[in-house]
């Protein structure tokens, strides 16, 4: 070890619960003699650049927020899935409690038929204004939207800070907000925000058939860990590590609120973690390099 001296790289995405997973992961390989790069990537594009080999290591996926690209890539055998990574997610619409004073019938998503406009903003008024993921993550609220025809208009936000930087300020001055969003994530340690609730449904929820009288939302992850297919030949003891990895909402959320909430370096954060956890990631060193 290591097997190559070439770069094991990891793609960077656009929220910070995967940037944790993600530098966990190589600062522990770097330690293990690895040579690891990180490399900044969409979640969409990335999916081509790793089944391509232009990238190696992704250790959090959430699978229902993929495209096409993702499902094809694992069909041909471009892309192995290695598991779960641990993470138990939520994704949906949150809004602050305060809007149920204002939209009567919420939690339940029949109310936001009624009081739209209790949600809308200058550009969107008389339709309610709905915070969506940033574009690059895909168009799922918006598809939402238009399948059960809630009278919203699907914006797109325009990164997580922004996303989180426009809660906030909606949340001190008591504005109306209602936007798409997942857990784990520090903010719901720091403030209170609920759910709307959705019909049930027996197995799987299929966004693109629901509709207005039967809206079951969205369909739940599973959060994957992929390798490139090449990967376990190359590095076959960091394929071994990563098989082991494994991180909590616990754990994630802790780090999260240090880095987002309180300003602290990422890299410092996970230096920290790694210092005080050698219980928990030595045993996935020492099985892989067996």
């Amino acid at each position: 070890v290591p097997e190559s001296a070439d770069p094991i790289k990891i793609p960077i995405n656009e929220w910070t619960g995967q940037h944790v997973s993600a530098t966990i992961a190589g600062e522990i390989l770097k330690g293990m003699g690895y040579n690891v790069e990180y490399v900044t990537a969409g979640t969409i594009p990335q999916f081509a650049a790793i089944a391509q080999g232009d990238l190696h290591l992704q250790p959090e996926v959430w699978t229902n927020n993929v495209g096409a690209i993702y499902p094809k890539a694992i069909a041909s055998g471009d892309l192995v899935v290695m598991g779960q990574l641990g993470l138990k997610p939520q994704e949906g619409w949150i809004y602050p409690p305060y809007m149920e004073e204002k939209c009567l019938g919420l939690p339940d998503y029949r109310a936001l038929y009624d009081c739209a406009q209790a949600f809308s903003s200058a550009d969107t008024f008389p339709k309610g204004r709905l915070i969506t993921y940033p574009a690059d993550w895909g168009t799922r609220s918006k598809d939402v939207v238009a399948a059960i025809g809630v009278p919203f208009e699907a914006v797109a936000g325009g990164s997580e800070g922004a996303m989180i930087a426009e809660l906030k300020s909606a949340y001190a001055s008591k504005d109306p907000m209602l936007m798409m969003f997942w857990q784990p994530h520090w903010l719901f340690a720091d403030l209170d925000f609920n759910w709307v609730e959705w019909a049930p449904v027996d197995g799987e929820c299929v966004e693109e058939s629901q509709s207005k009288d039967n809206a079951c939302g969205f369909q739940q992850a599973s959060i994957d860990k992929i390798v490139w297919k090449g990967f376990k030949a190359k590095w076959p003891t960091a394929y071994r590590f990563f098989d082991l990895y494994k991180l909590n909402n616990d754990i994630q959320n802790k780090m999260m609120l240090e880095i987002d909430n309180k300003g602290r370096d990422l890299q410092e954060v996970v230096a920290e973690w790694i210092a005080n956890n050698k219980s928990t990631w030595q045993p996935w060193v020492d099985a892989a390099m067996m």
